[in-house]
């Protein structure tokens, strides 16, 4: 079976599962759901997904790394932590608002395919360097979508009744603990991605370290999370000021590497 039918049919699995979990959610029983049969049956789709960034990323024995296979590898990881958390925690239902996500980005590389093959890949430098990365996009993907939904509830506090669709979400103090949970490990695996670009980069990228615009939104970024979590520890830092800072330091860590990605692979086609 082709790759491109195999993305097919993940795209319409997820695209099945996102419609049941976000009917579910909008009864206002989404965790529950996500703890039956539906949530076991993610599986599937997560496993062919694997699947297809497994024969996508080490095509013909060579690491091809580019734009479409990094962004389907983050949303894979971001959908396995949350399969994975809700054993642990009751956010099993916002499943819902990653299974779209998943659905388009496994299928995109297989419609559109592309070759950017890296060097050094077998060194253990590199393979640190790149899981600390997609682990950190991943936990920082999940937290703001947390902030995102932080910020809902708080504007609905004052409504006599939640909407349905958010009402089964876990209470706001819980979903702000876990959101500084995540910052916090995401900050950590930041800074081993930083320091290991610097440290390990002629073996990792083949050159001596540069400061270029990729680093300089990195550093920006993990300056955003470092003071965020020090606001947050040191002076009770939560609600509004911790969704702003939460974005913000997001959509510079999406600068720093899957924008200069997009930059170089789509608009200067290198």
């Amino acid at each position: 079976m082709s790759s491109l039918v195999i993305g097919a049919v993940t795209f319409i699995a997820y695209a099945v599962l996102a419609a049941y979990f976000w009917a579910a959610q909008t009864r206002g029983q989404g965790d529950v759901f996500s703890r039956g049969l539906a949530g076991h049956l993610v599986l599937v789709p997560l496993a062919l997904h694997g699947y297809l960034l497994a024969q996508d990323i080490f095509a013909a024995g060579n690491f091809n790394f580019g734009l479409l296979n990094a962004l389907s590898l983050i949303v894979w990881l971001t959908l396995l932590v949350y399969w994975l958390a809700r054993f642990f925690y009751p956010i099993g239902s916002l499943q819902a608002l990653v299974l779209p996500l998943a659905a388009v980005t496994a299928w995109l590389p297989e419609l559109f395919p592309s070759s950017h093959l890296l060097a050094n890949t077998g060194l253990f430098a590199f393979k640190a360097h790149l899981t600390a990365a997609m682990l950190a996009y991943s936990l920082f993907t999940i937290a703001v979508l947390h902030a995102v939904l932080i910020s809902q509830v708080e504007r609905q506090l004052h409504q006599v009744m939640l909407p349905r669709i958010l009402r089964s979400l876990p209470p706001l103090l819980s979903m702000e603990s876990l959101l500084f949970r995540l910052i916090s490990i995401g900050f950590g695996l930041l800074s081993l991605t930083l320091l290991s670009g610097v440290l390990f980069s002629e073996e990792i990228f083949g050159q001596a370290w540069r400061f270029n615009h990729k680093v300089l939104f990195g550093l920006v970024s993990w300056v955003v999370f470092g003071v965020l979590l020090w606001g947050h520890y040191g002076y009770g830092w939560r609600g509004r000021v911790a969704v702003r800072w939460t974005i913000a330091g997001f959509i510079l860590l999406l600068l720093a590497y899957l924008g200069s990605k997009f930059v170089l692979e789509v608009l200067l086609g290198r």
